[in-house]
């Protein structure tokens, strides 16, 4: 099935840009679904926010949504004191920006510094933070209700290539970088680096937190995936599977799944728990055996994400194709054509996916299925208990299979 276009927002051109500079790299959505942000090219992020985003794609229909969308939004001015007003930002980050993340406090998640009441900046309940990553090893912070700089955390030495949040609201970031280095920073410690994890043997190309921000997991070239242990810093296992550098990952929103992106043309869903691969989606058939892991370029798969539902997986290859697939199923259930395509990710209510593509954004409705009563059970479930906890329950095999996500 074709997926049905939304809308798209256009880079600015003109007659001396160039095509090199221009890719996306990066795109982010709002853990509150207020903003949009993702990377235009050579040194600008823009921020829009989404809600009017949606609106005007129905009011001006596909193509002019994006023209619409640049125009009509309002401004915020730096005196207007509407600061959860979301408005829209242009950021000129000073280099090629490679990684954007999202981050919201909670006062009261406490801080892991001692001197708390030395801090330069007071972060509230209503605070949200960009993060941007960039090509010199710097990391900015940047508030994003009114586009001004907080922090500029400086200590990689590589590209900084991937940025996430801990989703506990503690504001806990953790970089990734070509300097196979990981970084963890505690923002309400002025951005206070507290650990570097180390292990990678090359660069480290993403990183994402599980829900519950205990696991973190890591991936990079020489086919690594690692999980990290996040209250000790301490690795706690390899996943071997992949047969070429693993790009991207990203945890299902029960946290039972883990879905990793390789350039060997595979995704693979797995039990983090215990390390098992459950689901192998390819994108080259038949599919490159590993003395050519590769396979074809055109098939390398550069994202994937996964939906609110935790049913469906999305992914982005080279071969000029955004395929959607559902957990449980071998094929895809719905594809869309993107050529040049670099990055994507779900909209906070898995409504939507953004992929970018040379500094614009496209977008595209989500397979809409309402989840069974099954899944829903199992969700909340997995939420709270992992695999080694679940095998121990006194209930039958069948059950057992279908809540370890076996059947």
């Amino acid at each position: 099935a074709r997926s049905r276009t939304v809308g798209e927002l256009l880079a600015p051109t003109s007659p001396f840009d160039k095509k090199c500079g221009r890719e996306n790299w990066t795109v982010a959505f709002a853990p509150d679904g207020s903003y949009l942000a993702w990377s235009q090219g050579h040194r600008i992020v823009k921020l829009v926010p989404w809600a009017q985003c949606l609106n005007n794609f129905l009011l001006h229909g596909t193509k002019n949504g994006a023209n619409a969308v640049s125009t009509r939004l309002p401004r915020q001015s730096s005196e207007s004191g509407q600061k959860n007003k979301p408005c829209e930002h242009i950021i000129d980050c000073g280099d090629i920006v490679w990684s954007l993340a999202f981050g919201s406090s909670v006062p009261e998640k406490q801080s892991r510094c001692v001197n708390i009441e030395w801090h330069r900046f007071k972060f509230g309940q209503d605070q949200l933070l960009l993060a941007t990553g960039l090509n010199n090893g710097r990391i900015k912070i940047w508030d994003a209700y009114t586009g001004k700089l907080l922090l500029n955390l400086m200590d990689h030495t590589e590209v900084v290539r991937d940025l996430t949040f801990a989703p506990d609201g503690s504001l806990i970031l953790v970089s990734a970088s070509r300097d196979k280095t990981l970084r963890v920073w505690d923002l309400k410690d002025d951005g206070n680096m507290m650990k570097v994890l180390r292990g990678h043997p090359n660069w480290v190309y993403g990183c994402a937190f599980s829900p519950d921000s205990s696991i973190l997991c890591s991936v990079g070239a020489s086919k690594a995936v690692f999980l990290w242990d996040m209250d000790k810093y301490s690795m706690l296992r390899k996943l071997e599977g992949h047969h070429n550098d693993v790009v991207a990952c990203e945890f299902s929103p029960d946290g039972a799944l883990l879905a990793t992106a390789s350039y060997d043309t595979r995704v693979y869903v797995w039990d983090p728990h215990i390390g098992v691969i459950l689901r192998e989606f390819g994108h080259l058939f038949p599919p490159p055996t590993p003395i050519f892991a590769g396979g074809a370029n055109d098939r390398w798969v550069r994202s994937v994400c996964f939906s609110h539902d935790g049913l469906h997986v999305a992914s982005l290859a080279d071969d000029k194709m955004v395929r959607f697939w559902r957990i449980d199923e071998e094929y895809p259930v719905q594809v869309a054509p993107l050529n040049n395509g670099l990055c994507c990710t779900f909209s906070t209510d898995g409504s939507v996916l953004a992929a970018g593509q040379d500094g614009s954004l496209y977008f595209w409705a989500t397979p809409s299925q309402v989840s069974s009563l099954q899944h829903l059970c199992r969700m909340a479930i997995r939420r709270v208990m992992p695999t080694s906890q679940v095998k121990n329950l006194p209930i039958p095999c069948k059950v057992l299979e279908f809540l370890c996500y076996q059947i």
